[in-house]
Protein backbone atom coordinates (compact mmCIF):
# COMPACT_ATOMS: atom_id res chain seq x y z
CA UNK A 1 0.00 0.00 0.00
CA UNK A 2 1.26 3.32 -0.90
CA UNK A 3 1.30 6.17 1.67
CA UNK A 4 1.59 9.94 1.02
CA UNK A 5 3.89 11.39 2.97
CA UNK A 6 4.75 15.05 3.02
CA UNK A 7 7.77 15.29 5.20
CA UNK A 8 10.48 14.83 2.35
CA UNK A 9 8.40 17.67 0.49
CA UNK A 10 9.98 21.12 1.42
CA UNK A 11 7.85 23.88 2.72
CA UNK A 12 7.08 26.20 -0.70
CA UNK A 13 6.13 22.91 -2.33
CA UNK A 14 4.24 21.83 0.14
CA UNK A 15 2.01 25.07 0.63
CA UNK A 16 2.13 24.67 -3.51
CA UNK A 17 0.05 21.70 -3.01
CA UNK A 18 -1.92 23.16 -0.63
CA UNK A 19 -3.11 25.95 -2.79
CA UNK A 20 -4.13 23.96 -5.66
CA UNK A 21 -6.41 21.49 -3.47
CA UNK A 22 -7.69 24.52 -2.37
CA UNK A 23 -8.92 25.75 -5.95
CA UNK A 24 -9.75 22.46 -7.17
CA UNK A 25 -12.63 21.87 -4.03
CA UNK A 26 -13.29 25.20 -4.69
CA UNK A 27 -14.01 24.64 -8.57
CA UNK A 28 -15.32 21.49 -8.00
CA UNK A 29 -17.70 22.64 -5.66
CA UNK A 30 -19.08 25.45 -8.08
CA UNK A 31 -19.33 23.46 -10.82
CA UNK A 32 -21.32 20.72 -9.02
CA UNK A 33 -23.52 23.39 -7.75
CA UNK A 34 -23.99 25.24 -11.23
CA UNK A 35 -24.30 21.23 -13.34
CA UNK A 36 -26.85 19.91 -10.65
CA UNK A 37 -29.00 23.26 -9.65
CA UNK A 38 -28.42 26.05 -11.87
CA UNK A 39 -31.23 26.92 -14.47
CA UNK A 40 -31.27 30.37 -16.36
CA UNK A 41 -34.30 30.79 -16.21
CA UNK A 42 -34.96 30.28 -12.30
CA UNK A 43 -33.40 30.88 -8.88
CA UNK A 44 -32.59 28.07 -6.72
CA UNK A 45 -32.43 27.63 -2.88
CA UNK A 46 -32.58 24.56 -1.09
CA UNK A 47 -32.92 24.18 1.98
CA UNK A 48 -30.32 21.72 4.04
CA UNK A 49 -30.69 22.29 7.28
CA UNK A 50 -33.37 24.75 9.24
CA UNK A 51 -30.06 27.43 8.77
CA UNK A 52 -28.09 26.44 6.38
CA UNK A 53 -29.58 26.47 2.24
CA UNK A 54 -27.58 25.54 -1.08
CA UNK A 55 -28.45 28.78 -3.18
CA UNK A 56 -26.98 30.43 -5.90
CA UNK A 57 -25.61 34.30 -5.68
CA UNK A 58 -23.73 35.94 -9.18
CA UNK A 59 -21.08 38.11 -6.74
CA UNK A 60 -19.79 41.05 -8.95
CA UNK A 61 -18.19 42.76 -5.75
CA UNK A 62 -15.61 41.96 -3.37
CA UNK A 63 -16.04 40.47 -0.15
CA UNK A 64 -20.19 40.53 0.77
CA UNK A 65 -20.82 41.92 -2.84
CA UNK A 66 -19.31 45.35 -2.10
CA UNK A 67 -18.73 47.43 -5.01
CA UNK A 68 -20.99 45.35 -6.93
CA UNK A 69 -20.89 46.49 -10.34
CA UNK A 70 -21.03 45.83 -14.14
CA UNK A 71 -18.63 47.99 -15.03
CA UNK A 72 -15.77 46.57 -17.16
CA UNK A 73 -13.09 48.89 -15.39
CA UNK A 74 -13.99 47.85 -11.68
CA UNK A 75 -14.03 44.69 -12.84
CA UNK A 76 -10.51 44.84 -14.27
CA UNK A 77 -9.58 46.56 -11.53
CA UNK A 78 -10.75 43.79 -8.62
CA UNK A 79 -8.56 41.21 -10.82
CA UNK A 80 -5.53 43.44 -10.89
CA UNK A 81 -5.42 44.24 -7.28
CA UNK A 82 -6.25 40.45 -6.37
CA UNK A 83 -3.31 39.76 -8.48
CA UNK A 84 -1.17 42.19 -6.81
CA UNK A 85 -2.07 40.79 -3.54
CA UNK A 86 -1.77 37.00 -4.23
CA UNK A 87 1.68 38.27 -6.13
CA UNK A 88 2.90 39.59 -2.04
CA UNK A 89 1.39 36.87 -0.18
CA UNK A 90 3.72 34.33 -2.77
CA UNK A 91 6.60 36.03 -1.69
CA UNK A 92 5.82 36.38 1.28
CA UNK A 93 4.91 32.37 1.33
CA UNK A 94 8.44 31.50 -0.89
CA UNK A 95 10.33 33.74 2.32
CA UNK A 96 8.70 32.00 5.30
CA UNK A 97 10.20 29.48 7.22
CA UNK A 98 7.34 28.19 9.40
CA UNK A 99 4.73 25.70 8.57
CA UNK A 100 1.87 26.97 10.38
CA UNK A 101 2.29 30.04 8.32
CA UNK A 102 2.67 28.53 4.75
CA UNK A 103 -0.67 26.82 5.83
CA UNK A 104 -2.43 30.27 6.33
CA UNK A 105 -1.00 31.89 3.67
CA UNK A 106 -1.58 28.85 1.14
CA UNK A 107 -5.48 28.87 2.60
CA UNK A 108 -5.63 32.68 1.77
CA UNK A 109 -3.96 32.53 -1.81
CA UNK A 110 -5.97 29.38 -2.81
CA UNK A 111 -9.11 31.20 -1.94
CA UNK A 112 -8.32 34.26 -3.59
CA UNK A 113 -7.50 32.22 -6.90
CA UNK A 114 -10.43 30.09 -6.90
CA UNK A 115 -12.69 33.52 -6.74
CA UNK A 116 -10.23 34.85 -9.55
CA UNK A 117 -10.56 32.16 -11.56
CA UNK A 118 -15.02 32.32 -11.25
CA UNK A 119 -14.01 36.48 -12.18
CA UNK A 120 -12.08 35.48 -15.31
CA UNK A 121 -14.52 32.64 -16.50
CA UNK A 122 -17.88 34.33 -15.12
CA UNK A 123 -17.25 37.96 -14.79
CA UNK A 124 -18.41 37.20 -10.67
CA UNK A 125 -18.04 34.81 -8.12
CA UNK A 126 -20.30 31.62 -7.90
CA UNK A 127 -22.01 32.08 -3.98
CA UNK A 128 -23.90 28.83 -2.47
CA UNK A 129 -23.13 28.70 0.88
CA UNK A 130 -26.60 30.66 3.12
CA UNK A 131 -26.03 30.20 6.45
CA UNK A 132 -29.55 31.75 8.55
CA UNK A 133 -30.73 31.80 11.74
CA UNK A 134 -34.09 33.88 12.58
CA UNK A 135 -33.55 36.59 11.25
CA UNK A 136 -30.00 36.99 11.13
CA UNK A 137 -28.37 35.94 7.94
CA UNK A 138 -24.41 35.74 6.51
CA UNK A 139 -24.28 36.84 2.76
CA UNK A 140 -23.94 33.70 0.57
CA UNK A 141 -20.17 32.69 -0.12
CA UNK A 142 -18.56 30.12 -0.98
CA UNK A 143 -15.69 27.08 -0.52
CA UNK A 144 -12.75 29.96 -1.41
CA UNK A 145 -14.42 32.72 0.64
CA UNK A 146 -14.37 30.13 3.50
CA UNK A 147 -10.17 29.49 2.96
CA UNK A 148 -10.00 33.08 3.01
CA UNK A 149 -11.57 33.46 5.91
CA UNK A 150 -10.16 30.95 7.95
CA UNK A 151 -6.55 31.60 6.78
CA UNK A 152 -7.11 35.72 8.02
CA UNK A 153 -8.75 34.57 11.42
CA UNK A 154 -5.48 32.35 11.23
CA UNK A 155 -3.30 35.03 10.20
CA UNK A 156 -4.50 37.37 13.42
CA UNK A 157 -4.16 35.03 15.47
CA UNK A 158 -0.68 34.37 14.81
CA UNK A 159 -0.10 38.23 14.96
CA UNK A 160 -0.63 37.64 18.98
CA UNK A 161 1.91 35.12 18.99
CA UNK A 162 4.74 36.25 21.03
CA UNK A 163 7.41 35.82 19.49
CA UNK A 164 10.79 33.85 20.29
Amino acid sequence: MMSFNMQGIPMFKRSLCWIVAIILIDQVSKYWILETFWSPTAPFSIPVTSFFDLVLVWNKGVSFGILASDNVYQQALIIGFTLLITCGLMIWLWRNQRPYLSVVLALIIGGALGNLIDRLRFQAVVDFLYVHVGSFSWPAFNVADTAISVGVVLLILDSFRKKA
